[in-house]
């Protein structure tokens, strides 16, 4: 019986333990990577915008090559969209819409995840002109997770920061080659 009394008081003392970071835990998360492409603003604005060119530099719309894709609106502006659905379960099921673009400044998304996880998050996308024909693309992530499971805010950058910078590194490649 005092073996059995252990396990339940571990067992207690890590869900409290959890349910206290949890509280102490933001609810809001945002992730900000950079890249600095040499390609004038402009242009790399153009490619941006367009949501079918996330074929070709996404890590997550690459990682299945049997992803459905289904684009909806004109793409390039705002109400354009798409929507996704794998079986790869580092990919799942959402959509996401242009809701806002300033031309050759920015471009914000609105991501509706359905699979592996229900959730609504924004991608940001900042262009500056830094001289020189060179571009800085910020791509701003963010959003909010209910609690308890907000304790997975304090990991987002090891979850998500990785994949992040290979988008914009891919991007940045596909846009010098041209």
């Amino acid at each position: 019986m005092g073996i059995l009394l252990t396990i339940v008081y571990i067992i207690g003392s890590i869900i409290v333990l959890f349910l206290l970071v949890a509280a102490l835990t933001k609810k809001e998360f945002s992730l900000e990577k950079n890249i600095v492409i040499n390609r004038p603003k402009q242009d790399v604005f153009n490619y941006a915008k367009l949501l079918k060119n996330q074929e070709y530099y996404s890590v997550w719309v690459m990682k299945d090559p049997n992803i459905k894709l289904v684009y909806t609106g004109i793409d390039g502006t705002v109400g354009a969209g798409s929507a996704w659905e794998s079986n790869d379960k580092n990919v799942g099921i959402g959509a996401q819409e242009i809701i806002e673009m300033k031309d050759g400044e920015s471009i914000k998304t609105e991501i509706r995840f359905k699979k592996p996880f229900e959730g609504t998050n924004y991608a940001v996308n900042l262009l500056t002109d830094i001289g020189g024909g060179q571009t800085k693309f910020s791509q701003v992530f963010s959003g909010r997770t209910k609690f308890p499971m907000n304790v997975i805010n304090l990991m987002m950058d090891k979850m998500l920061g990785k994949d992040m910078q290979k988008n914009l590194e891919n991007m940045k490649n596909n846009l010098e080659k041209k």
